[in-house]
């Protein structure tokens, strides 16, 4: 039997519904602090709380803040070592594109420019391409998150290649590592891994239940499959720097994304925006 593998280092969760009462996260206050009290257990330090921006829920940055005050000052006061950002699950609407493209302060993460986008379930919306450029252009650094819970990727993942030339940042729900998103989540989350096209592995927790603030048996996995480094440049380095508003570090060369004769260095710049 294979050792437990611990992660070296404490993790960052730059995806998750802990805030209350805004979305289909956590259903009160204090499911939020039991979900909190969870990821500290799980090895999690930081957590950047991210709400759903979209039709169906009201989006409101001062509201989002003064619950993230509230929850920050319950969880210090229960002792619990966990430190909360702010971002949001950032749906491709007209409007919401609209308003990132002037300002995507409201909507990034902790206001520094890097700014979670989710696909829906099924279908890809028209201009996605587009969209992330636009996006860069306004300063904005797009990343994409659960791409392998999503049907049309799931049955043509070379649609991603075009995007990860171009400098696009991935994030992978723990949860699919483990196969508790679906096989074909699963096969399409370890393709990616083995690629080395993941930048980011997060919860995407949303209760205490079904969808719980969990990522250390995922970490150890990535850790025991595809190497200890790698697990921590997608669970601590990587997302770390995200919080804090950072360049990313180096990351390890993508593999099976280039024809022959294109470099690492090629890639690396244009992750980079340069």
């Amino acid at each position: 039997m294979n050792p437990r593998v611990l992660p070296l280092n404490p993790m960052v969760d730059i995806h998750h519904h802990l805030l209350s009462g805004l979305d289909d996260g956590a259903r009160d206050f204090e499911t939020s602090v039991e979900m909190a009290r969870m990821a500290a257990a799980e090895g999690i330090t930081h957590v950047v709380c991210t709400p759903h921006a979209n039709g169906e829920y009201e989006f409101n940055p001062a509201i989002n803040r003064q619950k993230r005050d509230e929850l920050q000052a319950a969880i210090n006061a229960a002792n619990i070592p966990l430190t909360l950002g702010l971002g949001c699950d950032f749906h491709l609407s007209f409007d919401n594109i609209e308003a990132a493209l002037k300002d995507h302060t409201p909507y990034s993460i902790n206001g520094n420019g890097y700014l979670l986008v989710e696909l829906p379930d099924f279908g890809l919306p028209k201009g996605l391409t587009q969209t992330y450029y636009e996006l860069r252009l306004a300063h904005a650094t797009p990343i994409l998150t659960h791409p392998e819970r999503n049907q049309t990727l799931q049955a043509d993942p070379k649609r991603m290649e075009g995007w990860l030339r171009g400098g696009l940042l991935v994030q992978v729900t723990a949860d699919s590592v483990l196969g508790k998103m679906g096989k074909r989540a699963e096969l399409m989350a370890h393709k990616f891994l083995a690629n080395r096209w993941v930048h980011f592995l997060a919860t995407d927790a949303h209760s205490m239940r079904g969808r719980p603030p969990r990522i250390r048996e995922a970490h150890e996995i990535v850790a025991r499959k595809y190497g200890q480094s790698y697990a921590d440049l997608i669970c601590t380095a990587n997302p770390t720097a995200v919080f804090n508003g950072q360049p990313l570090p180096e990351q390890e060369e993508p593999l099976n994304l280039y024809e022959d004769g294109e470099t690492k260095s090629s890639w690396w710049s244009r992750l980079l925006g340069k």
